[in-house]
């Protein structure tokens, strides 16, 4: 009672007075005063970390979790561990968004030539354009369903071709293998892996794989873990900006796509298995070591 009596008339009378007054040692109130202040200095941190934790969150749409917060707040100068993130997401109640599972999309119940299984689950690359995948799956709009293919080098996890329509046919998947030889600048020599879906066994896409001089290659039946990474970034991008929402039309749908393969995914998002550096930036990397 008596050094809280002094804090409060600190003001008025000197320090020094109040302590001979009150028969107390200034090294004493000192200390006490020390004490007081080390609660406000833990709250005026904890309040700070909240408000980085719960700032990145949302800029990253509710999609990361502890450890990728602790990567994205380690990049701009503000070093935690992974508990003090998790627990300052529990403290708010922020909970990242959990992904569905896989469905599949393409038929492959056809009698069209298959190719061998060249990748067997190896989805390791130590260049560029060693290693592309390619899928297919399908996202709903109050107009209908919208088709979209991709094109991915296992590399870097880069999405580098694309392609949306709605219908699910070989041109579908011939325009996304034709973006990605055009962004990467016709490579020769590339095993491009997909499923046995109709699309990938078609004589067009078939054709552009040896025109270019590729190498097909293709799941084993009824096996989606043999196409595990192109599957991942569908997960991902349903997470991440589909689920929950709804789409009016199939345009709203290809904007919101275009936005999350070209600037969310491709430029900004962290990857554990690049040191949580997004694709663009191990590639750069890459390129200039």
């Amino acid at each position: 009672m008596k050094y809280a009596f002094i804090q409060q008339h600190s003001r008025e009378f000197c320090i020094p007075r109040l302590c001979q007054a009150l028969g107390v040692a200034r090294s004493s109130y000192y200390e006490w005063l020390e004490r007081q202040s080390k609660p406000r200095q833990r709250e005026q941190r904890q309040a700070m970390l909240d408000t980085r934790v719960a700032t990145a969150f949302q800029v990253k749409k509710s999609c990361y979790g502890a450890w990728r917060l602790c990567q994205l707040l380690a990049k701009d100068g503000w070093c935690y561990n992974r508990k003090t993130i998790a627990n300052s997401m529990k403290r708010q109640g922020l909970v990242a968004k959990a992904a569905r599972k896989f469905k599949a999309t393409t038929h492959s119940r056809h009698s069209l030539p298959v190719s061998p299984n060249l990748l067997e689950q190896n989805f390791t690359a130590t260049a560029p354009n060693q290693k592309w995948v390619g899928d297919i799956t399908y996202l709903w709009t109050d107009e209908g369903w919208l088709y979209l293919a991709v094109i991915m080098d296992l590399f870097s996890r880069q999405v580098i071709g694309w392609a949306m329509d709605q219908r699910m046919t070989a041109d579908l998947v011939c325009d996304a293998l034709q973006m990605a030889l055009w962004k990467r600048k016709h490579p020769k020599g590339v095993i491009v892996h997909s499923d046995r879906g109709s699309q990938y066994c078609s004589h067009a896409y078939q054709q552009l794989i040896q025109q270019h001089q590729l190498y097909g290659s293709m799941s084993a039946k009824s096996n989606c873990y043999d196409n595990a990474c192109a599957e991942s970034f569908f997960h991902s991008m349903k997470v991440e900006c589909i689920h929950g929402e709804r789409f009016a039309t199939r345009e709203t749908m290809k904007q919101t796509v275009f936005e999350y393969i070209e600037t969310d995914y491709n430029r900004d998002r962290l990857h554990s298995s690049l040191g949580y550096l997004s694709p663009l930036d191990f590639e750069a990397q890459f390129l200039t070591s």
